[in-house]
């Protein structure tokens, strides 16, 4: 447990601040005022709520011309030796003025936890020590997540050469030891008079000389800044002994360690005022710091301190390389399941479809038992000449609400339908289409798709199948030539091919428009193993699927297009899973990817009806909605919106990334692709290790000003299940209640405007399968 030696906390005010070099790790916020401090690298201007971090080792200065309040924390050489050894490795880069977007709510918890810290340390009660311990605690952790960086003397050489810049990695990091040429070439696995004559070939300087410099820029800081004795300074940086360390800084500054310190220390005093915790409080201007330490209380941080066990990635896109290497966007239609057509007589189902098709596109109604179901009454016997009712009425009322708004049918027509009374159903359907050609006309009609189904477990026989096939795509051209008529296909992902009942539909003489199939990743799921492998199997799933799928039917002489009528990514197997299951990027990636191969995919429009088909309150696993209950947005349709934003053409992609480029300039989507058994969504310690941090570099960017749209779509940001849980009652929800979660399950946005010269560079932090979705415009100015 660490003492109270290994740190320091205060209130100071500074004018002047002679060189000193920092011995441990030192963070400074001003609380008001203004001050600069000056580095052995550059100056840093700091104002009101400014935060910087000086690293051990550094060379700094201060000067101010105005009062200022600046807390200043300081953690000694010994305690990060003891809690973080490899920070002699690294630094830490943060300075709150140049924090790279995704940085800035990490500086926001710092700058609370800073002021956080402050005041338990003046207030002193009985548990402030362990308060204290806990804020330095969750202080380093962020910097050590967020902040920071290997600490490279390569920086000052801007080398190319990846040998040479390994070579001075090894130095810099190791020239407090006794290294030697010999050693450094052994570690390299090359011989020592080799590495003699390339070092020197590559750096213009001898290896041993250039070691030798290294030592003494160090030792040179440390007889300047520090009071350490000169035969301390000398074991410390490296030399063997304090007489062979005056030999050589001798040759090279010609004079001794002892008479260069006494010409060179300065003596001006430092003018600084530290306020101790007995006087702090008293101070006039206390109630005006409190103040300004409420407003850092008050900031709206995120506890990342917390998500110390996410996955670091760097990702890093040259847009000059992809110039010629554009890709075409494919955008796929949609087909929406709604059940029967008399749904569409719905309010809500109409106003459902409106959306759909206005945010992502809609282009076909999925329905099922047209002759056969409720939308098409029985004709009811009347003396009149000509009937006032008729039994068609209701699906009237449905097509031309769909033709209206440019939606076509895509029908589903079961075997067992047709069979239930084979005569007359084709009776039936012939009367529904010649009274759908007088009403709507031919050109809509020529629009739809009719779709024979019969699943892949059936006892009917392959002849029997065919028979009736042929029987209604005979029928239906007959009446009208133009429209679609295709037949489902059970395939199996497993043995690639069709079940051998439906080999007819392979059969040359069987003509056939298109092909419906399905592909669902749960159903080579066992959601009972935590360690079944097939979580990892079912990765690219919907994907190979398809390509399996099209690779047999183009073997036997069958390439139709294809229709995805029914799909799903991996789902929970229980309402509690399925809710807590996030599943943004993979319903995005999917649809990404399977829209080149396909004409359509479908959905279930909405929850209930999904439900419904099947006559019960479980949770339908094979194929996905876009709604939830009351009109709610489910992640699938916020997936399928971003999809339909992306604009012009992609000239880079990857697993878990694309960027697009258009007329306003560009789009990148990030995505934390994870497949893994959906029970480890109800465990928040197991989620955190699935997050991802990325840090993102995009060089070669017109420069110029740019205005960026981040749109987060995440569990927290887009997914309707935790605020419905959050906000219910056994005692029931009201009309305002459901409004407030339909309302704020919405992706978050925010805007920023930046200035490019080529590269731009920041930090997205991704939760489990989340989006992170960046417009990256172009200003005109």
């Amino acid at each position: 447990m660490f003492q109270e030696t290994d740190y320091s906390i205060s209130l100071q005010e500074f004018q002047l601040l002679n060189p000193k070099l920092n011995q441990g790790l030192q963070i400074m916020m001003l609380i008001n005022g203004e001050l600069t401090v000056e580095t052995n690298s550059r100056f840093y201007t700091l104002e009101e709520k400014d935060l910087l971090v000086i690293n051990q080792n550094q060379l700094y200065q201060i000067e101010s011309n105005n009062k200022n309040k600046v807390v200043v924390v300081t953690l000694s050489n010994e305690y990060m030796d003891k809690y973080y050894p490899a920070y002699k490795d690294y630094r830490f880069e943060c300075f709150s003025k140049e924090i790279d977007m995704g940085r800035v709510h990490l500086v926001k918890s710092i700058r609370k936890l800073l002021a956080e810290m402050l005041i338990s340390n003046y207030r002193r009660d009985e548990s402030y020590k362990v308060e204290m311990q806990s804020y330095l605690s969750k202080i380093l952790l962020i910097l050590i997540r967020g902040f920071k960086q290997k600490a490279l003397s390569t920086e000052k050489h801007n080398l190319d050469n990846p040998r040479i810049t390994q070579v001075i990695t090894y130095i810099e990091e190791n020239f407090r030891e006794a290294i030697t040429l010999e050693d450094t070439a052994k570690k390299f696995y090359i011989s020592a008079s080799y590495l003699s004559r390339y070092f020197k070939q590559e750096m213009d300087i001898g290896f041993n000389r250039y070691l030798t410099k290294i030592r003494l820029n160090h030792a040179v800081k440390d007889l300047l800044y520090t009071s350490h004795p000169i035969g301390q300074i000398a074991i410390d940086n490296g030399f063997p002994s304090a007489k062979s360390f005056t030999t050589l800084f001798k040759e090279t500054y010609n004079d001794t360690p002892k008479i260069y310190r006494e010409k060179h220390q300065k003596s001006v005093t430092d003018v600084v005022k530290i306020h101790s915790h007995e006087d702090t409080l008293e101070l006039k201007q206390s109630r005006d710091i409190l103040k300004k330490l409420q407003i850092f209380l008050n900031e709206d941080v995120i506890d990342s301190f917390e998500n110390t066990e996410w996955r670091s990635e760097e990702l890093i896109i040259d847009v000059s390389l992809y110039k010629n290497q554009k890709e075409e966007i494919v955008t796929p239609n949609h087909s929406l399941s709604i059940g029967e057509l008399k749904e569409v007589l719905r309010e809500d189902v109409r106003s459902q479809l409106l959306m759909t098709k206005k945010y992502l596109g809609l282009d076909y109604v999925s329905v099922s038992r047209l002759i056969y179901g409720s939308t098409i009454t029985p004709a009811v016997e009347t003396d009149e000449d000509v009937a006032t009712t008729s039994p068609y009425y209701n699906a009237d009322f449905a097509l031309a609400f769909l033709q209206k708004h440019g939606i076509s049918l895509f029908i589903s027509v079961d075997y067992q339908e047709i069979t239930e009374n084979e005569q007359q159903y084709f009776k039936e359907l012939e009367g529904v289409l010649k009274h759908c050609l007088n009403v709507n006309g031919r050109s809509f009609l020529q629009s739809w798709k009719f779709m024979f189904y019969e699943p892949a477990t059936t006892v009917v026989s392959e002849a029997e199948m065919s028979r009736v096939y042929l029987k209604l795509y005979q029928t239906i051209k007959r009446l009208i030539p133009k429209t679609n008529v295709g037949v489902f296909f059970p395939f199996s992902y497993r043995d690639e091919k069709a079940n051998k009942k439906h080999e007819w539909i392979l059969e040359k003489n069987v003509p056939i428009d298109f092909f419906g199939y399905e592909t669902n990743q749960n159903e080579i799921i066992d959601f009972e193993n935590l360690e079944d492998e097939r979580f990892a199997l079912a990765e690219n799933y919907i994907i190979e699927k398809t390509g399996k799928f099209k690779n047999y039917i183009r073997k036997n002489h069958k390439e139709k297009p294809l229709h995805l009528v029914s799909w799903n990514t991996l789902t929970g197997n229980t309402r509690y899973t399925n809710g807590t299951f996030f599943r943004g990027a993979l319903v995005f990636k999917s649809a990404l990817e399977v829209a080149k191969e396909v004409e359509s995919i479908g959905f279930w429009i909405n929850t209930e009806l999904h439900e419904n088909r099947v006559k019960n309150r479980g949770i339908s696993m094979e194929g996905m909605e876009l709604y939830h209950y009351f009109s709610g947005k489910r992640p699938a349709f916020f997936a399928l919106q971003f999809l339909r934003r992306l604009q012009g053409e992609i000239i880079v992609k990857g697993n878990e990334y694309v960027m697009t480029e258009n007329e306003w300039g560009y789009q990148l989507v990030l995505m934390n692709y994870t497949n893994v058994n959906p029970y480890y969504s109800t465990e928040e310690t197991l989620l955190k290790k699935l997050n991802k941090d990325i840090h993102v570099t995009i060089s070669n960017l017109e420069p110029g000003e740019y205005q960026i749209r981040k749109h987060i779509f995440d569990k927290e940001h887009g997914a309707l299940y935790n605020q419905w849980r959050n906000l219910n009652s056994k005692y029931g929800i009201d009309e305002e209640v459901i409004q407030y979660i339909v309302e704020t399950s919405q992706p978050s946005l925010e805007i920023f405007d930046k200035s490019f010269d080529k590269e731009w560079s920041f930090y997205s932090y991704l939760t489990f399968n989340a989006i992170h979705f960046f417009e990256i415009r172009k200003i005109i100015t």
